[in-house]
């Protein structure tokens, strides 16, 4: 068992929710949304197996291996069933323990995430340059620079060395395993599996996951997905906070 980091707001009463985090990063890139979700959701953020402060277990890790974390955190947590949002490897974590596990899974928010990300090289050569170098903040800059719009980065210089920050904080070991875990993901099979009301998000201007080849695949995958867009690059919770915000309660709480 892998002991995932995670913390809780809100009333312990009300419906669970849990926010799943993008590749290397740790809980706090919810922020923006912890207090009006907590309003209304027993709020659970965690990091994931590798991040943060969580365990960082040997590799490999597969995708499989992130949703069954978050089952076991649920039975920690004796939660019988919980709405889940993630994005980026939170939202592939959260089809996966949706497709694998509908009973455990109310509701689903998948943000700027894709179902494949190919090619493969791509993250073998990530995962290879974080080694070689030890930490994260090899690559830190050029990742970064995919995760906000120019244009908002240059007018939110803080925001965007705190985001830096943070992934380069991330333990290398882990980072490289997760890298690893997308490299062979392929959840495009799961997706049609998926029995929770689903609400897809996309960044128009996602360079990460552009949303035609990604997000789009996952909203028409999923049986009765909804799919929204919004004005942002990767981490459009932290670009769109008020919008994607409204976006997730608005899903949460509709009839």
């Amino acid at each position: 068992m892998t002991r995932l980091f995670h913390t809780e707001e809100g009333d312990p009463q009300a419906p669970p929710l849990l926010l799943g985090s993008s590749l290397g990063t740790a809980l706090a890139m919810w922020d923006a949304q912890a207090p009006a979700l907590a309003e209304r959701f027993r709020l659970i953020r965690y990091d994931h197996r590798g991040h943060g402060r969580s365990e960082v277990p040997p590799a490999p890790y597969e995708i499989a291996d992130f949703a069954e974390d978050v089952l076991e955190l649920l039975d920690e947590l004796e939660i019988e069933r919980a709405s889940y949002c993630g994005l980026s490897i939170g939202g592939m974590t959260g089809i996966s323990l949706a497709a694998r596990h509908p009973e455990r899974v109310d509701r689903l928010v998948v943000c700027c995430s894709s179902p494949y990300m190919p090619p493969p090289s791509a993250w073998a050569e990530r995962a290879a340059a974080v080694h070689a170098a030890g930490t994260v903040a090899a690559v830190a800059d050029t990742v970064v620079e995919r995760w906000l719009t120019p244009d908002y980065a240059a007018d939110h210089p803080e925001l965007r060395a705190g985001l830096r920050a943070m992934l380069a904080a991330s333990p290398p070991d882990g980072y490289i395993a997760a890298c690893g875990a997308i490299e062979r993901m392929d959840l495009r099979p799961l997706l049609a599996d998926v029995r929770a009301r689903t609400l897809v998000i996309a960044g128009e201007h996602d360079l990460a996951a552009p949303p035609q080849s990604h997000a789009w695949v996952i909203a028409d995958g999923i049986p009765g997905a909804r799919y929204e867009v919004v004005p942002a690059a990767h981490v459009a919770n932290v670009e769109q906070p008020e919008l994607v915000t409204q976006l997730i309660l608005d899903h949460l709480e509709a009839d």
